[in-house]
């Protein structure tokens, strides 16, 4: 009797506290909902609009707009460079990552402070990094170009060409990310068991065998979060392509993100810059849930 007296009175202790529990959501509901939920709902709206982002009166277009985005060069070749961005930096930051993290995974005097270094650069904002990065490459006065002059070379104008542009900031997005790569992959290797490598020992096994067949496996999980990880920052570069050429010349070294920002402010078509932005988004979304699906595949 006692105990179906005590589970009677603990029901509605439990259900309170359930309640009270539940309420702490709440604030994170309601900035989840004006910050992310309703900008998105409007943008979806805006994005059926002429609106020029100023004005208070617009007018809805239908699928103007995404129409456009079908057929505009300038769009195709954002894409184009985003998908540089985002491959070549993703595929850069998880081979360094990776030989960064091999390397001081193992017992040496300095370990700590190498890391350090390697991680270092990710402490500073992107932004901050491409005007860093654009005193090294600017024409006049340029570190690169004084040393072609001390060299008896001619200066070169390394961000006038589009492609060079876009190679020299998929470099720079790489180095200064890199070291997020490298600790995903120092813990991966550290939670490996180091009884597979001693049965490799017993049995002769090479080093480059142990990579491809113990580590490689087992570390798929890490490989994972890095591509994810690094994939999503490189598609969605922004900063330092602002800071370098605020993708010029021309639109040459655009990512759609920056376009987004270019058809707002400088085209003043918020209408189809939104929809450039909405494109951005599933584009992003679609390809790494892609990558992340292949990848969980070949998890051991």
């Amino acid at each position: 009797m006692k105990t179906a007296s005590y589970d009677k009175k603990s029901k509605p202790l439990l259900k309170n506290k359930k309640t009270t529990m539940n309420l702490f959501y709440l604030p994170a509901i309601i900035l989840f909902l004006v910050i992310v939920i309703y900008p998105l709902i409007k943008g979806v709206m805006f994005s059926f609009t002429n609106w020029n982002g100023f004005s208070q009166t617009y007018k809805f277009v239908g699928l103007e707009n995404y129409k456009r985005i079908l057929t505009d060069p300038n769009v195709r070749l954002a894409l184009f460079n985003t998908i540089i961005y985002g491959f070549g930096s993703t595929l850069f930051q998880n081979v360094l990552g990776l030989a960064y993290a091999i390397f001081l995974n193992s017992k040496f005097r300095g370990r700590g402070l190498c890391r350090t270094i390697v991680y270092l650069p990710v402490m500073i904002a992107p932004l901050i990094m491409g005007y860093i990065v654009y005193f090294l490459f600017q024409y006049n006065g340029g570190a690169f170009n004084d040393i072609l002059i001390m060299l008896g070379k001619e200066p070169l104008d390394w961000l006038a060409n589009g492609q060079r542009a876009v190679i020299i900031m998929t470099i720079v997005n790489t180095l200064q990310f890199v070291g997020i790569s490298m600790v995903i992959y120092l813990a991966g290797l550290q939670n490996i068991p180091q009884m597979y490598y001693e049965a490799a020992e017993v049995d002769g096994v090479s080093p480059w065998d142990k990579f491809r067949y113990i580590t490689l496996p087992l570390l798929i999980p890490a490989i994972t979060s890095s591509v994810i990880v690094n994939l999503i920052g490189g598609l969605k570069l922004f900063d330092i392509i602002q800071a370098l050429t605020a993708g010029g010349p021309g639109f040459s070294s655009h990512s759609l993100s920056t376009l987004v920002t270019h058809t707002y402010f400088r085209s003043q078509n918020a209408g189809y810059s939104v929809t450039i932005g909405l494109f951005t988004f599933a584009f992003i979304a679609i390809v790494s849930n892609l990558i992340m699906k292949y990848f969980d595949s070949k998890e051991v």
